[in-house]
């Protein structure tokens, strides 16, 4: 019979995303993840093998996670294109705020892997894992964009595709600009300055 495991699947990725996130996968030490969940190392790699492991089932969750939080704003019937936007970016920037409290920007699990191309050649389910979180969070943001341009919120000539890569090239901006010690203040006068140039009023 196998042994208990002596904590919580969830709340290893949890914490690991949390430090991951914010200080990358190279940066981010066995002792870090141990000391973030509050396991032993033995009980760490008896659970997911090595760091590397849990670094993609952490990119996994992570994914999961934002996505779905970004998919319960973007699919908000009770909003109109442009509030989507607006709630999905309000999201990111209650992130900085939060993180801000405690002295250091949220930082982002996607950006950092897109911006370590070792990472990506390294394992291949981390590529696939990127590519498919693009995918899903792009198709939403062009649904949200389609309904700003039928209910008026949104400009009519805004081509839904490129302006959905544009919402996202905000959010990784916004996550990269955090990093390099913008405030909360200066991120939300950023957004609402991008976004304004989509909207009709």
């Amino acid at each position: 019979m196998a042994r208990p495991r002596e904590f919580s699947e969830s709340a290893v990725l949890d914490a690991a995303v949390s430090q991951f996130r914010v200080h990358g996968y190279a940066d981010t030490s066995t002792e870090q993840l141990c000391t973030a969940a509050g396991v032993r190392r033995s009980s760490l790699y008896n659970a997911f093998t090595s760091k590397d492991e849990l670094f993609v089932r952490a990119l996994e969750h992570y994914i999961t996670d934002t996505g779905g939080r970004q998919a319960d704003a973007l699919d908000d019937e009770n909003l109109t294109g442009a509030e989507r936007l607006d709630a999905v970016m309000d999201l990111i920037l209650d992130e900085e705020a939060t993180a801000a409290e405690h002295g250091h920007a949220a930082g982002c699990m996607v950006v950092n892997s897109r911006m370590s191309p070792d990472l990506v050649e390294q394992d291949e389910r981390i590529g696939q894992l990127l590519d498919r979180g693009l995918a899903r969070q792009t198709s939403l943001l062009v649904a949200a964009v389609e309904t700003g341009r039928r209910d008026g919120s949104l400009r009519a000539d805004l081509p839904p595709h490129e302006t959905a890569l544009a919402v996202v090239s905000l959010i990784s901006g916004v996550r990269v600009l955090a990093q390099a010690g913008t405030g909360p203040e200066g991120l939300r006068r950023v957004v609402e300055l991008t976004l304004s140039g989509l909207k009709t009023a």
